[in-house]
């Protein structure tokens, strides 16, 4: 199953400020593209909530950050809620490929440590 959080151009092609959610062998990826600031981070919040809801659980959530360009303190607090409630429901949630600028705000605000990072999303 894939779902798309159109913000910005409204079409269905995965573009430049999608949020595209689907299911890969039983992990649940999120994917957001482009540039997170507190205009999308609300979008962003949403549909990792969304993911976390599936009626399976416990599963994985894979925050696949591949194609995000940009990211500020918004984005990471959603990120950080997200991780509390999969804590609280016994889910995993982790990061797939961010982009150093991510990895840097990730050690700047002493989040580093509180996700599992992978190399990649699963294929």
């Amino acid at each position: 199953m894939r779902t798309h959080h159109g913000d910005g151009d409204g079409g269905d092609d995965g573009g430049s400020e999608a949020i595209d959610v689907e299911d890969v062998g039983g992990v649940t990826v999120v994917r957001p593209h482009g540039e997170m600031d507190i205009v999308r981070a609300a979008a962003f919040h949403e549909a990792l909530l969304s993911a976390l809801r599936r009626e399976v659980h416990p599963h994985e959530v894979c925050v696949d950050l591949r194609y995000l360009a940009f990211s500020d303190s918004s984005g990471l607090n959603a990120l950080l809620t997200a991780r509390a409630t999969a804590n609280e429901t016994g889910q995993r949630l982790y990061l797939a490929g961010p982009n150093p600028q991510f990895i840097r705000l990730l050690e700047i605000t002493g989040a580093i440590d509180l996700f599992t990072i992978e190399p990649a999303p699963p294929s």
